[in-house]
């Protein structure tokens, strides 16, 4: 098995192209074209897990947070990335990151946040733009049901919690072939009316050239008619952030308890507690102080997130309560994730999570 499969499993869960466009998700160093013989698994790529991989005999690191977010104008082994760096290339290790991808899946990090907590009803809080396009097809009559399936297996219709959504109409369609065709129906150089259907259905902008290579392979006619139309619709299932509901009302205080414990917080830094009792929540993984207005529109009665400045807490303002556990503790269950992901695809696969922990914030009691 090449290293490129398990990526490919990784990608097909959370798509590269769902990344922001000021990350750097994917092979951060090394060759996808090895072969894969153990993975080890962790939030952050540190000279000590790299060393811990050399140990075990691990080819590949799975991390969330890539080694290389800007360019590097050397590598003198100054910095722990850099040593970082040596050291896989030394040993021929790669090094694989999904960070914002996986982050707005569903069932991605902030899912994962809402699961720990025994959150119900969760759903994205700021679900993304830009991710759909309508697709609008003219089919033969006697090939629609062949058409439609095709589209719908490449990843088209889904809205929501529902699949195969499509719309189609009717009508009447019309074409002269030419003199070096061969067409599904009428004459050469002779005017021909066909009844075709004109089938609609939304699908993920990425996965459009997919779609459409399973629509012309599918499809009769020697050029086949449609129309792509990008749609304002948000993706309701992508983005950052969610909302859950806890099982019943709860005290504030033992909630925030919960949240401690649950995220393992030797500190849990929060606002004013306004209100005495909680029932929905809203959080975020990483750094999500940017994130508080959608937060406090969703009616959430806390936000779990990271990385909040001290004058930003002050925009709580007895609003919503906000609850700061730590970058890295929001983060942490991103690695059971990738466990996830790669054991179920290759359930005899060597996988492991590393024992090192690379939160680099330490406290004194």
């Amino acid at each position: 098995m090449k290293i490129l499969d398990i990526v490919a499993a990784i990608e097909n869960v959370a798509p590269i192209a769902l990344q922001e466009n000021w990350d750097n998700s994917g092979i951060q160093i090394g060759s996808s074209a090895n072969e894969a013989k153990s993975t080890v698994i962790t939030l952050d790529v540190t000279e000590a897990v790299v060393d811990d991989a050399i140990k075990n005999g691990d080819n590949l690191i799975i991390a969330h947070h890539p080694l290389i977010f800007g360019g590097l104008k050397n590598i003198t082994g100054k910095t722990n990335a850099e040593r970082a760096i040596i050291k896989a290339i030394k040993h021929d290790i790669t090094i694989y990151a999904a960070h914002t991808n996986i982050d707005v899946i569903k069932n991605g990090v902030s899912w994962k946040m809402a699961q720990k907590l025994g959150l119900t009803n969760i759903e994205t809080l700021s679900p993304q733009k830009g991710l759909l396009k309508k697709l609008a097809v003219f089919v033969p009559a006697d090939h629609i049901d062949n058409i439609r399936n095709a589209i719908f297996e490449a990843g088209a219709g889904h809205i929501g919690n529902y699949d195969s959504c499509g719309y189609q109409l009717d009508g009447i369609g019309s074409f002269n072939a030419g003199e070096n065709t061969n067409p599904y129906a009428g004459k050469r150089r002779e005017l021909h009316f066909e009844k075709e259907i004109r089938f609609e259905t939304v699908f993920p902008a990425y996965l459009q050239k997919i779609i459409i290579s399973a629509l012309i392979n599918a499809h009769p006619y020697e050029e086949v008619a449609y129309d792509i139309y990008p749609i304002e619709n948000k993706h309701p299932q992508t983005g950052l952030g969610v909302t859950g509901q806890t099982p019943q009302e709860t005290e504030t205080e033992i909630f925030l308890n919960h949240i401690k414990e649950t995220f393992q917080c030797k500190l849990l830094k929060h606002t004013a507690i306004h209100k005495p009792t909680v029932s929905k929540i809203a959080m975020l993984g990483g750094s999500g102080s940017t994130y508080l207005n959608e937060a406090i529109a969703s009616d959430a009665d806390i936000f779990i997130t990271a990385d909040f400045k001290y004058h930003q807490y002050f925009d709580a303002d007895n609003r919503i309560i906000i609850a700061d556990v730590g970058h890295y503790e929001s983060e942490q269950f991103t690695k059971e994730l990738f466990y996830e992901i790669v054991t179920n695809k290759f359930s005899k696969f060597a996988v492991r999570l590393t024992d090192v922990n690379t939160n680099p914030v330490n406290y004194l009691f």
